[in-house]
């Protein structure tokens, strides 16, 4: 790009847009999204970290925790369009907001129980495998929808396949 002076002035690197929009806060979950390796990882941990500090005896009811989630999913989308064209890539690693409402989307529906910490890491794990291997039709939902709502839906559905995973596993446990 350049400037009125002739002179040539760099694309924003993805930590500066951060710093610039409270939509780049958002989108790359407070920054979550800039640390290597596995951008999507760290995100993922914080919105467990996030989740235990603001539920720390389990979820909140059912109704005010899908209420967040959706909450947080219509301000995801919205973020991750606006960081996702100001960095010319509308998926792009530092954007990590889609895993972090996908993971709280987990955490809000599964069981309680006494011991909740050991379930949560069976789904985070769970939930970073589907993520990142991307399975039918998470794959063709991350090519195809090129969109902050395209982001934030491939996780949706790693989010369900994920917690499909664990009950069936719960049942077949039981």
């Amino acid at each position: 790009m350049s400037t009125s002076r002739g002179e040539e002035r760099k694309s924003p690197s993805p930590s500066r847009p951060m710093l610039s929009h409270p939509a780049h806060w958002i989108a790359t979950g407070l920054g979550s999204g800039l640390l290597r390796p596995g951008p999507g990882t760290w995100g993922t941990a914080l919105a467990w970290a996030i989740f235990v500090v603001i539920a720390p005896h389990g979820a909140p009811d059912l109704a005010t925790g899908l209420l967040v989630v959706a909450v947080a999913l219509m301000l995801g989308s919205w973020a991750a369009q606006h960081t996702g064209e100001m960095l010319g890539e509308v998926d792009s690693g530092t954007i990590v907001v889609d895993e972090m409402v996908a993971f709280w989307l987990i955490l809000v529906l599964l069981p309680a129980g006494d011991r909740p910490w050991g379930l949560q890491a069976v789904a985070f794990v769970l939930f970073r495998i589907f993520d990142i291997t991307k399975p039918p039709p998470i794959r063709n939902i991350d090519r195809h929808w090129k969109s902050g709502v395209g982001v934030m839906a491939d996780d949706l559905v790693a989010a369900l396949y994920t917690l499909l995973v664990i009950a069936i596993g719960l049942r077949l446990l039981r």
